[in-house]
């Protein structure tokens, strides 16, 4: 027997070995990486955390990508709880939540949400979470090629029972109209399911500048369920978009809100059912107050809110590129406590050291309406 024929059996042990340990190294640190901690909470942290600790308190993760995995890659059942502590998170991919083997509930809900929230003791603005989009603007809007060369989604959700909670949610650094055939767009927070329910988007602030980093539609939500309460929208095109739906959207709500300086349209009801409940909203220093269907199909009631300086009221039809053409206003039914002012102004604070910070002055007209981001 030569030199080569003795070593070869041995080359091929030791390959052997090799690979049973690799995979089993491997297959250990992937099943760790892709769980769900026993009580159903996920904890992440920018500065300190690492997308291969565990996801518990003393071990956290760094990413809302890394995050969305392992919600997506779970199995089973009962609420899950992401807990983002103060930081920037950035976003070089749109982070996309859709479990496909995890059942939420009303009751059971998936949440993601700010580890500090508004109604705290401790919690002032500079505590928020802050949810930044860097990514190419590549995506593809229900799969269909942009017509408008770029848009982005920064986090999708595609499940039902979804609760947001507390973050700052900033726009894409981006030159948004490079000519007039482009609409350079980021949607920071989006449903596309059509047949989706109960989605909940709350204590939130969204800001933008449209010349260094515009806020696209801040919410970009299609089904039925969309409730957006207690946020600020400051200098974003569009504050919310009731998109699509497979019906009129029901149960939809928009309640103690403040948009201030919107260059778009603050309200735009595309999909939403005759019971939609619009209250306790003050928009102020708005391009355009509200945003119709093409056909003006539905006729929705407002109640116990301001309207304090716009160029235009009502609007239908538009899109990306536009705001449509104007509408009937008696498409807005106009409640008890509402008050519609064309030249009006608001006064903000703008103060980034005090608590109510982009939030409407005390005292002055709007604030006794509780709009913004505290409950309490």
């Amino acid at each position: 027997m030569n030199k080569s024929q003795t070593t070869q059996p041995l080359l091929l042990l030791l390959t052997g070995i090799f690979f049973i340990v690799s995979h089993l190294a491997f297959g250990q640190r992937y099943e760790h990486t892709a769980s769900i901690p026993q009580d159903g909470t996920l904890y992440l942290d920018p500065e300190v955390g690492k997308d291969s600790n565990d996801g518990t308190k003393d071990s956290p993760l760094s990413s809302l990508l890394e995050a969305a995995r392992r919600v997506n890659g779970a199995n089973g059942k009962g609420a899950l709880t992401l807990y983002l502590a103060p930081g920037i998170y950035g976003l070089d991919a749109t982070v996309t939540f859709h479990p496909v083997n995890w059942h939420f509930t009303r009751e059971n809900r998936l949440t993601i949400r700010a580890e500090i929230l508004p109604d705290d003791a401790d919690w002032d603005p500079a505590k928020m979470p802050v949810i930044v989009s860097t990514m190419p603007l590549n995506f593809k809007p229900y799969g269909n090629k942009d017509p408008l060369k770029g848009t982005s989604y920064g986090i999708q959700i595609e499940t039902s029972h979804v609760t947001i909670q507390g973050m700052r949610v900033l726009g894409t650094p981006v030159h948004e109209q490079p000519d007039s055939d482009a609409v350079r767009r980021n949607y920071p927070i989006v449903r596309e399911g059509i047949h989706l329910d109960d989605l909940r988007i709350t204590q939130c602030l969204f800001i933008g500048d449209r010349h260094a980093i515009p806020n696209h539609v801040a919410i970009l939500a299609s089904g039925h369920g969309v409730v957006v309460d207690h946020c600020v929208f400051y200098n974003v095109k569009d504050a919310v978009v009731f998109w699509n739906s497979d019906r009129p959207a029901e149960n939809c709500q928009m309640h103690h809100n403040l948009i201030v300086g919107n260059y778009g349209a603050a309200v735009w009801t595309w999909s939403p059912a005759e019971d939609f409940k619009y209250y306790n909203n003050v928009v102020a220093n708005a391009n355009i107050f509200w945003v119709l269907d093409k056909e003006e199909q539905r006729t929705y009631k407002l109640s116990n809110s301001m309207v304090l300086g716009y160029n235009e009221l009502v609007h239908k039809g538009g899109g990306p590129k536009d705001f449509g053409v104007k509408a009937n206003p008696k498409r807005l039914k106009l409640g008890e406590n509402v008050n519609i002012r064309k030249d009006a102004r608001v006064e903000v604070v703008e103060d980034q050291t005090k608590r109510n910070y982009l939030h409407l002055k005390p005292g002055t007209p709007g604030a006794n309406l509780g709009a913004g981001l505290f409950t309490k």
